[in-house]
């Protein structure tokens, strides 16, 4: 028997590279240290593999900062932009994810999107008409022969060229098609190199297989790989699959040759269902995803080994690798530093480390024909028999008690927008920003100074509401028009929340990549979730009394709470999603009494955990989370202006539904994606009021005025000028100051200029 894993946490255990990588951007670390310091972190990685008993260990599943734009640097696929700044390779790629503004130019970053149903965020690649897609770089290569030269035979990983095509913009006239050779002559030449080296098997990511896939891509897809599979030497090709399964193309997967196929079998509803109905080539090896790599509870051997034993009986038991259902990347990377954590929880927890285990041993297991004898399978089973302490019946009862009345919001849409506009008497064009302001290094001490006791409540608290003023004469004077307290007491949007829900638990450094150098520490839901006390009321109140404009409260919806915390697994989405949604709504209520007019609850995530396959898109997601977030603000005034907030995926597939949830205005992501969106919302006659952000907040760079006016009169060619807000693109948490100011004067500025040639600028 043997296993494997996917990929691998890139960011070390205690977030090094995102350390490294950014004082390599302040120029604190050269360029040979950084590179050194990665590659010691791969070698220390693939040694702990090894110590683990994993048979096909990944390399090139690290990444300086995301996998596409690895894939991109490989192919040549650089626009001329940013070959034309006369940078490094590195410095190059740096500057397509975050761009660049400096003595060799101005460029944006490229766009960035939702990996699937995951929170982790890829660069979408662009291809110009003149890409010449070809090998342009060593670094798959170099990564192989760093594990070699101690020892160990590596797997290495790289996207496949369908789901890579897929996924990019064609920034001109041609489009998939005109690329397929290229395509297929760039992974050939892959392949020779590798051949060179001696490389046994190559993993070639292809998870845009799970999606909805029509004639045509099936078509592309068997273009490529026939073509690929007549010219792989003697390498092996796994082609790799997850976050659903390939019930489209199967029977063409199955067919074309491949040495090995990794399916899921954890989000792969039909996967066993097609290998008992269609079969399974018989001298290929079967990937099997049994171990969940996007959730942190222990495997059930028990229900494993219902999926293995079942497949044992179509597939040789030899040719059966036991696999994570994708990469680990998506769980933190190890238990052993959760000190504060109770055994009697982390017993039930396995991060990505802790999986390794779990390989080891089902693989162990799996080979013995009495494994449910072994201690290893009882100790196992034993622990899914324990009751755990996660139960409330007044919340349970709560849930189950809802109507339909409590999900609908009255007076309706267009009656509460005339309310608002009498009640308000904003300027045309309201300026406001997404919510959070710069966690200074002096806000991140004064935090980490009360968490370890070394100043009061009261001195915490004291210092906390001398930032928000401060914040609040700053947004004053830039001259925003609807103003926020800055969320200094917050250390991330979900893990604030939770912290003061009932039924959450937090760990220490269970980190995980974002994207990029952003990395968030996601909490465990572990019981039935109640508010245990008013969260945000205090410091919203005290920002709202040092000014005559309005303030927004600043709520996390129920969706991405549920999103960005690692769920339960014993109750459903949508009953956790309720449970969440209740509690915000008594926060709404109290920051109503309190004189909190604006509150805006953000369902950044909503998208993701959307199904890839539509035909389940209503059935099994939206027809519960849209209303979660009626449910939260149905109880509201009509002087409550409800605001929500998106970012970072493609909504326009959904906008219809989007509307339909009620709120008054939505922000959205916008700049990285050319203002795609806007399209979306005049096509669709959506009728809440928008601000699409006019300028990229994950960027370093500093928007010009005229800029931001071009944008903003972009965005009045497709929506009322009645309807649109000025804002960025997302909240400005992770942004410095010496940005910040710069960028908010001159969206201020911009607008200004905007609302003077309509003339009704007041």
């Amino acid at each position: 028997m043997k296993n494997s894993i996917i990929g691998y946490p890139r960011i070390g255990e205690l977030r090094e590279l995102k350390f490294w990588t950014e004082d390599y951007f302040k120029g604190n670390l050269s360029l040979e240290k950084l590179q050194q310091n990665v590659k010691d972190l791969r070698k220390n990685q693939w040694k702990l593999l090894e110590q683990a008993g994993i048979d096909f260990i990944p390399s090139n599943d690290f990444s300086f900062y995301d996998g596409m734009l690895d894939m991109a640097a490989l192919l040549n696929v650089i626009p001329d932009n940013y070959k034309f700044l006369g940078l490094n390779k590195l410095d190059t790629y740096f500057a397509m994810a975050r761009g660049y503004q400096g003595e060799k130019g101005d460029v944006k970053a490229l766009p960035m999107k939702k990996w699937f149903n995951t929170n982790y965020h890829y660069i979408v690649p662009i291809v110009e008409d003149n890409t010449e897609i070809k090998l342009n770089s060593e670094e798959l290569f170099n990564q192989y022969t760093e594990a070699l030269e101690i020892g160990i035979k590596t797997k290495p990983v790289i996207i496949g060229g369908f789901t890579f095509l897929k996924l990019a913009h064609y920034n001109g006239t041609k489009k998939i098609d005109d690329f397929i050779e290229d395509i297929v002559k760039a992974y050939g030449d892959i392949f020779i190199e590798l051949n060179k080296l001696g490389v046994e098997w190559v993993q070639i990511d292809e998870p845009i297989l799970v999606m909805d896939l029509s004639e045509n891509d099936i078509e592309i897809f068997k273009r490529i790989y026939t073509g690929l599979l007549k010219n792989k030497g003697k390498l092996n090709i796994l082609i790799q699959t997850y976050f659903g399964d390939i019930r489209d193309c199967y029977g063409e997967v199955t067919s074309l040759g491949f040495d090995g196929i990794g399916l899921d079998f954890v989000e792969g509803k039909k996967s066993l269902e097609l290998i008992k109905d269609m079969g399974f080539p018989e001298d290929t090896f079967l990937f099997a995803g049994i171990i969940n790599g996007k959730n942190i509870w222990k495997n059930s051997y028990e229900k494993s080994f219902i999926i293995l034993n079942e497949l044992s009986r179509h597939v040789k038991k030899e040719n059966i690798v036991i696999n994570t259902s994708c990469s680990l990347l998506h769980v933190p990377y190890t238990l052993k530093n959760e000190e504060k954590l109770s055994e009697d929880y982390k017993s039930h927890f396995a991060f990505a480390e802790e999986k390794l285990v779990e390989l080891a041993e089902l693989k162990e297991l799996f080979g013995d024909t009495n494994y449910i004898a072994s201690n290893k399978y009882k100790n196992n089973i034993s622990l899914f028999t324990k009751k755990l302490n996660s139960y409330n019946s007044e919340v349970k009862k709560k849930v189950e008690n809802l109507t339909e009345k409590d999900f609908i919001r009255l007076p309706k849409f267009d009656e509460r927008a005339k309310i608002q506009k009498d009640f308000f008497k904003l300027p045309l064009l309201p300026t406001t920003t997404i919510g959070s302001f710069p966690q200074t290094s002096e806000v991140k001490s004064t935090r980490a100074k009360f968490k370890r006791g070394e100043i009061t409540k009261e001195q915490y608290v004291k210092k906390l509401k001398e930032k928000i003023k401060e914040c609040i004469e700053l947004q004053e004077k830039i001259g925003l028009d609807v103003l926020v307290h800055g969320e200094f007491e917050r250390n991330d949007m979900v893990e604030y929340f939770g912290e003061n829900f009932n039924g959450f638990l937090f760990t220490q450094r269970a980190w995980v990549q974002s994207y990029g150098t952003r990395c968030v520490k996601p909490p465990i839901i572990w019981g039935d979730v109640s508010r245990a006390k008013p969260i945000t009321v205090e410091y919203s109140k005290y920002a709202q009394s040092l000014t005559s404009k309005p303030v927004k409260g600043m709520l996390t919806g129920p969706v991405t709470i549920l999103n960005w915390s690692f769920p339960r697994e014993d109750i459903s989405l949508n009953e956790m999603a309720f449970q969440i949604a209740l509690a915000i709504k008594e926060e709404i209520l109290d920051l109503e009494a309190n004189g909190i007019n604006i509150i805006q609850v953000d369902e950044a995530a909503l998208k993701e955990k959307l199904p890839l396959r539509k035909s389940s898109w209503h059935s099994e997601y939206l027809d519960w989370a849209i209303p979660a977030f009626r449910l939260v603000h149905s109880s509201s005034k009509a002087t409550t202006q409800i605001h929500t907030h998106m970012c970072y995926s493609e909504f326009e597939e959904i906008v219809k539904d989007i509307d339909f949830m009620d709120a008054d205005v939505i922000s959205f992501e916008a700049s990285r994606s050319n203002l795609s969106i806007v399209e979306a919302l005049n096509k669709n006659n959506f009728i809440t009021a928008v601000g699409p952000g006019v300028y990229d907040i994950h960027s370093p760079r500093v928007p010009g005025v005229e800029e931001i006016v071009k944008g903003i009169n972009s965005m009045l060619e497709k929506i009322n000028k009645e309807k649109l807000w000025i804002n960025p693109d997302c909240g400005l948490k992770t942004r410095g100051e010496k940005e910040t100011v710069p960028s908010l004067k001159n969206l201020v500025e911009a607008t200004k200029k905007v609302r003077n040639k309509l003339g009704e600028y007041v």
